[in-house]
């Protein structure tokens, strides 16, 4: 089958599913990553003048940022996403690998497989930035193979860590430490053991990926090793699938930048186009992208929306500029954010313990947080009136509903008249609501104090003294706002008055 077959797929076919898996799903997997790690450095400062020694840009320094690039952004990456993670790969013995294992082992990464080798640097890329403008680049960096006794010690490390992880990921920056020989002997140690292999690629000598689960080129690799014009997509899935099946791979994955990307197998090619968003910086599209394909995987997601989540994941670096590893509250909110109908509905009703990494996404963006809570039970002008209001006071409105259970404690038997599920339904159809969230409690003060909201808005008809959770927001320096209500309007008239009809 050539992507010509089938329609593009834009969206998950299991958007419930993706949801639960990135929620706690990847939490019970541990990835071994094997590759070229690198230190990321940035130097920011200001230019005001020219240098009088020669016509360059003078850059006074105003500040430094460090992260882990190459093998180690892909280990950032899963990690953000909540899964735990072994790192193999090759270090100096300088500053520099003491500030990458701080870096990694900080954020949750396992660093006891970083084999220092005394003959090269630790490889590091240092950006000088001048305002907003990249000035230059110094690479500190040794790409020779290491020796038959680091390969060996790098193979101890993998075997003593395999057993306990759902799959491999080989991240190849041409650094010198993916041998053909010691690629060849990772993938045989992990097929014995019926692990899937995920391959980052570099250069031309594929053959060291022989046997590999799936490949994930970009088009340019792809093109310089089938030596052909892949600028057709029918002839990118020919040459993919002919090179697939000379390799002996299961599925390869190619990127195609502001295009998407191209999964081909063994029975079909599926088309992701990409997310349309603006971008500001590729660099580390890739390790995201791998990361969470391997997850997404791994916890048995289909092959579509596998795609479809990797796809969304590296949509949302692309927006960032230098190389930021993904989080997942990131992803969540980018899940729920995607547009569908119905579908975009249920999405609002949001659970409980995935409520705070939404919030948390929403004001790390700057969006304002209002939130206001009741039962909700016969939903009527009055209400729709309350909200549009409450949501006029922020950028986010998150509904606190009673669970059924709660309603039936603080107003008595025969209440509610409409279950939980339908009155957070109706609720979550209002454009004004952007989250309905359900709590069992009399009171919303657990959920207040979870979610620390900028504004917390109520009707008139109390005062602020009365409002449970008042004093908490005060606190946290956010507002507490009375809003007038419609006259009349109440579901316990409706409700009596209904009684009264039918007697």
């Amino acid at each position: 089958m050539t992507t010509s077959d089938s329609q593009p797929i834009r969206d998950f076919k299991d958007q419930d599913r993706v949801m639960e898996i990135v929620e706690t799903g990847f939490e019970s997997r541990r990835i071994l990553v094997v590759g070229d790690v690198m230190l990321d450095r940035h130097a920011w400062g200001s230019v005001n003048r020219i240098s009088p020694e020669a016509p360059v840009p003078i850059v006074r320094f105003l500040k430094e940022r460090q992260v882990a690039g190459g093998s180690g952004n892909v280990a950032m990456n899963l990690v953000g996403l909540g899964m735990r993670v072994s790192l193999v790969a090759l270090t100096g013995t300088d500053e520099a690998a003491d500030q990458l294992r701080a870096v990694l082992g900080g954020a949750g990464v396992d660093v006891e497989g970083l084999v220092q080798d005394s003959s090269r640097p630790t490889t590091t890329k240092m950006r000088v930035i001048g305002g907003h403008q990249q000035m230059l680049r110094l690479d500190f960096e040794s790409s020779h193979e290491p020796s038959a006794e680091l390969q060996d010690r790098l193979l101890e490390e993998v075997r003593s860590k395999l057993d306990s992880c759902s799959a491999v990921i080989l991240s190849d920056y041409a650094k010198g430490l993916l041998t053909p020989e010691l690629c060849q002997r990772l993938i045989a140690l992990s097929r014995q053991r019926q692990i899937p292999v995920l391959v980052d690629p570099k250069g031309s000598n594929w053959e060291k990926y022989r046997g590999a689960t799936l490949i994930t080129p970009n088009r340019t690799e792809l093109a310089a090793v089938c030596s052909a014009d892949l600028s057709d997509p029918k002839n990118l899935v020919l040459e993919a699938q002919r090179l697939r099946r000379h390799l002996g791979l299961d599925a390869m994955t190619v990127t195609l930048s502001e295009e998407g990307m191209i999964h081909v197998d063994e029975f079909s090619a599926i088309r992701v186009p990409a997310m349309a968003r603006e971008v500001f910086d590729v660099s580390g599209a890739g390790d995201t992208a791998i990361a969470t394909l391997t997850g997404a995987l791994v916890t048995g997601l289909s092959d579509s929306d596998s795609l479809v989540l990797a796809n969304v994941a590296a949509g949302i670096v692309v927006g960032k500029v230098g190389t930021v590893p993904l989080a997942r509250s990131e992803l969540l909110n980018e899940i729920d954010s995607l547009p569908g109908g119905d579908g975009r509905t249920h999405r609002k009703i949001t659970k409980r313990q995935r409520i705070g990494r939404t919030v948390e996404a929403w004001r790390a963006r700057g969006e304002r947080v209002v939130f206001t809570n009741g039962c909700f039970d016969i939903l009527h002008a009055g209400h729709v009136s309350y909200l549009s209001k409450a949501r006029e006071l922020g950028d986010r409105l998150v509904i606190g509903l009673n669970t059924d259970a709660s309603v039936q404690r603080l107003k008595g038997a025969g209440r509610p008249i409409n279950a939980q599920s339908h009155r957070a339904l109706v609720l979550a159809s209002l454009e004004a609501v952007d989250s309905v969230v359900l709590f069992d409690e009399d009171t919303p003060l657990e959920l207040i104090r979870e979610l620390k909201p900028d504004v917390l808005a109520k009707g008139a008809d109390y005062t602020v003294e009365s409002i449970v959770g008042a004093e908490d927001v005060l606190s946290w320096g956010g507002e507490v706002k009375l809003l007038d209500l419609m006259d009349g309007l109440s579901t316990t008239r409706i409700v009596s008055r209904l009684a009264s009809l039918e007697r």
